[in-house]
């Protein structure tokens, strides 16, 4: 194992269930960089091409082939992003792919989503973490932090689309399946214990893994 190499946690997470919550207080608490949307608008700086590109296909299922899918995407260092006249789904996961990998050499960080994982999946010093809560536990964060003011009804239908959404781009680009336990080091039910004390847990778990590491100090 590489000590110097930065330490990277993902998260990947149910709708609701409180991911972003625990990848800003566990950046925070290790002192490690937060990216989530943030992605997009570097990604998209990064590859010369505007964010809206990035925005249209987020942890979506792509809608048409361009004829060079691979499911080893995640692994090109090649900047080869877009055709002559428009940028297809599988342009803009490897750009997105590519910045992920640079983020990862970079410092350590927490990355929410993107099947950073999987990308990931040869660095050293990763942590892979999966949260998830029982779909009454997730309407009601939906509807909390919202600025729809959805109903319960809505919040529960919004929550339902959005896990097939990112299930369905999570087990089309990768070879592992979205949830499964198979595929992360630590998940948890965010419904069982406060945020507080689940960014307890992982802390322990980096400190003990990596003991090399002392949480607040960024490098």
């Amino acid at each position: 194992m590489t000590v110097n190499q930065p330490i990277v946690i993902t998260i990947g997470r149910q709708f609701g269930s409180g991911g972003r919550e625990l990848g800003k207080k566990l950046a925070d608490r290790l002192g490690f960089k937060y990216y989530d949307k943030e992605l997009l608008s570097e990604a998209a700086e990064h590859a010369g091409v505007d964010k809206a590109f990035f925005e249209r296909c987020d942890e979506r299922f792509p809608k048409f082939f361009n004829g060079i899918f691979s499911f080893a995407f995640g692994l090109s260092n090649v900047n080869c992003y877009a055709g002559s006249t428009s940028i297809s789904d599988d342009s803009i996961y490897r750009a997105q792919s590519d910045f992920i990998h640079s983020l990862a050499e970079r410092s350590n960080c927490v990355i929410v989503g993107r099947t950073s994982d999987y990308v990931l999946r040869d660095h050293e010093r990763l942590v892979n973490i999966f949260v998830h809560a029982p779909i009454e536990n997730c309407v009601a964060r939906i509807m909390a932090r919202d600025e729809e003011n959805l109903t319960a009804e809505k919040a529960r239908a919004k929550a339902i689309r959005m896990n097939k959404l990112r299930a369905n781009y999570y087990n089309f680009y990768t070879d592992k399946e979205w949830g499964a336990a198979s595929s992360y080091d630590l998940t948890f039910d965010t419904s069982r214990i406060g945020m507080d004390k689940v960014v307890d847990v992982i802390v322990a778990y980096i400190t003990s893994r990596f003991p090399d590491f002392t949480p607040g100090c960024v490098e």
